[in-house]
């Protein structure tokens, strides 16, 4: 029997009607200048798309280019709702949305699946907001890609970094990382902080703590593995949901960085 994870989102953070969906991203994308750099692994925000799908837009439109090459994505977010040791995988055969669905690399998994800090909790999947509002985007910019996606709780960026260089593979391979930035703090300390945070990405500087980037664990194990193959990070976009959809008193912050 194939086990499927339903969309737990959408409707709320994105459209759940397929055309609305397609019609909104496509929007979004149409919007970006594309940066001309062929990027290994994006930072992603993961709000809203009235609040970061722009930003979003952003890292998936430097994509364009390399598109028809890419086959695998391995997915990392933090987990919003369930505490998780280490990496979870979901122990699923198909991600569901409304743009429909989107194959597990069930080989991935196994060959990760003797590490540790790798475990399978379907429960941390099921409510998980950060890996699948990702999913959209990638489904209009990739068209046909497997996914390996990893829910990263209670984990050493060490132990991020070793994960992801099992799963490095070559040009077929996009590694993505869904994390915000700042939340709810004023806006002009949220630009203030989330520009320390992204100058420490960019000087691949690590940890990044879970009070500057809710994925910072991530994160963290994404610098390592990019000082070990050579990457380097280009910002793409920085902004906040003031200067998308909301107030201006209490913000949270939104970053698009590729590494190439």
């Amino acid at each position: 029997m194939v086990n499927i994870r339903i969309p737990a989102v959408a409707g709320l953070f994105y459209p759940a009607n397929a055309h609305q969906l397609t019609q909104q991203v496509q929007h979004l994308l149409a919007g970006v200048n594309p940066h001309d750099i062929k990027p290994k692994a994006l930072i992603v925000p993961h709000a809203g798309y009235q609040y970061s799908g722009a930003i979003a837009a952003t890292a998936y439109a430097s994509l364009h280019s390399i598109a028809s090459m890419i086959k695998r994505v391995v997915l990392l977010g933090p987990t919003h709702r369930v505490a998780v040791y280490g990496l979870a995988l979901p122990g699923v055969d198909i991600f569901e949305t409304p743009l429909g669905s989107v194959k597990l690399d069930t080989e991935a998994a196994r060959a990760i699946a003797h590490l540790p800090q790798v475990t399978i909790n379907e429960e941390a999947h099921t409510w998980e907001h950060s890996l699948e509002v990702q999913l959209p985007f990638l489904q209009s910019v990739l068209g046909e890609f497997t996914l390996l996606p990893l829910a990263v709780g209670m984990a050493s960026a060490e132990a991020v970094a070793e994960v992801l260089d099992y799963l490095w593979g070559g040009e077929e391979t996009l590694i993505v990382i869904s994390s915000d930035l700042s939340h709810y703090l004023p806006y002009a300390t949220a630009q203030r902080v989330d520009g320390e945070t992204v100058q420490s990405i960019l000087q691949l500087q690590q940890p990044i703590d879970h009070d500057r980037a809710c994925g910072g664990t991530p994160i963290s194990g994404l610098i390592i593995a990019a000082q070990h193959h050579h990457l380097t990070p280009h910002l793409l976009d920085l902004r906040n949901s003031g200067d998308t959809a909301g107030t201006h008193d209490q913000v949270v912050g939104y970053a698009a960085i590729a590494f190439s």
